[in-house]
């Protein structure tokens, strides 16, 4: 049966909206104070809190009990939207604030959350959902890498974190992790001479350029194809995701995902 995304979406938002951090904690206090019970909170309240909460109970008591019902409704209608905030929260750098920004209710729930870290869980999994769709159109683009020998664990390792990371859309991350698969991979290629010189010249830490260039130089003792390096350079230049994922696929540039998927191919034969 066909996987409905957006089904899951809301069932994780209904979800999420019942269990809803504080949600609650203040219906629990709304009750108390509405059925005249609120000594009750005396032994599950810091005294300071208890002594505020009791003190503008007394000056509005129904306007208290409204107050924490409506707290508790924002809470729950809200979550998802502070769950993902609490993310970006770690994902961005923040400005320094003297004054609060966020509204009591949001406060209430960090607090109360500081434990389980549901709105943190929440925020990963409406992500996640949300990345599956373009994440699967992305990998429909793809073809398999066919090679004569095969290469290194750790080339297949690269290869296979910088795939993944086309497929979540970290293109910029994607890149990086190509370089690093052509940088093994040309290693790889070295006869045991030409490494040794090249461990010894660059100190163990061969950029993929050094590589390259000593790739260029010793294209008979290699035996790689000549035009190997040419066609690396590009790739090595533009560094594209168009490389790792050896074709067109969305969130490319579409000026670029052509002519490094062919630079791609290329590599591929000459490989």
């Amino acid at each position: 049966m066909p996987i409905d995304i957006g089904r899951l979406e809301s069932l994780l938002e209904q979800m999420s909206a019942e269990g809803a951090p504080g949600r609650e904690f203040c219906e629990a206090i709304a009750e108390l104070a509405r059925t005249g019970r609120f000594a009750e909170l005396r032994t599950v309240l810091p005294g300071v809190v208890y002594d505020e909460l009791w003190a503008r109970y007394e000056e509005d008591p129904e306007g208290f009990v409204t107050g924490w019902k409506n707290l508790g409704q924002e809470m729950r209608q809200g979550f998802i939207h502070h769950a993902r905030q609490r993310l970006t929260q770690l994902t961005r750098l923040q400005r320094e604030s003297k004054m609060g920004d966020a509204p009591a209710w949001q406060e209430i729930q960090r607090a109360l959350d500081g434990q389980q870290n549901d709105l943190l869980r929440a925020a990963f999994a409406m992500e996640q959902l949300q990345l599956i769709e373009p994440a699967v159109l992305r990998a429909t683009h793809l073809r398999e890498c066919v090679v004569a020998a095969p290469c290194s664990e750790e080339a297949d390792r690269y290869l296979d974190e910088a795939t993944r990371c086309y497929f979540l859309g970290l293109f910029t991350a994607c890149a990086v992790m190509c370089r690093s698969v052509l940088e093994e991979a040309v290693k790889q290629l070295l006869p045991e001479g030409l490494a040794r010189l090249v461990r010894t010249r660059y100190r163990n830490a061969p950029t993929l350029g050094n590589l390259l260039h000593e790739v260029n130089n010793n294209l008979l003792l290699t035996g790689i194809d000549a035009d190997f390096p040419r066609i690396a350079n590009k790739v090595k230049e533009s560094c594209a995701p168009g490389f790792a994922v050896r074709g067109r696929g969305p969130g490319v540039p579409a000026g670029r995902a052509q002519g490094d998927g062919a630079a791609a191919a290329e590599l591929n034969a000459k490989l």
